[in-house]
């Protein structure tokens, strides 16, 4: 069972796949009233499904315990920088942008955590839950 800090990095990146989903399914609802067209809007849409999958999948693993999906987990958390800045910034939605943030912000430090570093390396002693 892995620590604390990786099993709640775990439940944020799932937050994450879940807003992925919910982005994908805005996608494909409004797809009939892009300017681009419903061919070039459902293949974005089709991207955002695989990234949903891709960070569920994630989430599983670190929430289970596996050691494979921190790294992701971590590059998926610096990824997701610049969407935070866009939102902040250029986009003028600030809540949704500091609320994204917050999320990104502590499942990065999560992940790199003392006891998630040293369960990532093979080394779990049972004072680190």
């Amino acid at each position: 069972m892995p620590p604390t800090p990786v099993r709640a990095a775990g439940a944020l990146v799932g937050l994450e796949a879940l807003a992925a989903a919910a982005f994908t399914a805005v996608l494909a609802a409004r797809s009939g009233a892009a300017e681009l067209g419903v061919g070039a809007v459902l293949a974005e849409a089709g991207f955002f499904l695989l990234v949903a999958v891709a960070l569920g999948a994630v989430a599983a693993g670190l929430w289970t315990g596996r050691r494979w999906a921190r790294t992701p987990a971590i590059v998926t958390q610096l990824l997701l920088l610049p969407v935070v800045y866009s939102l902040i910034g250029p986009s003028h939605q600030l809540l949704l942008g500091l609320a994204t943030g917050v999320v990104v912000f502590a499942a990065f430090m999560l992940l790199i955590s003392e006891p998630a570093r040293r369960w990532s390396m093979g080394a779990e002693p049972s004072d680190d839950r």
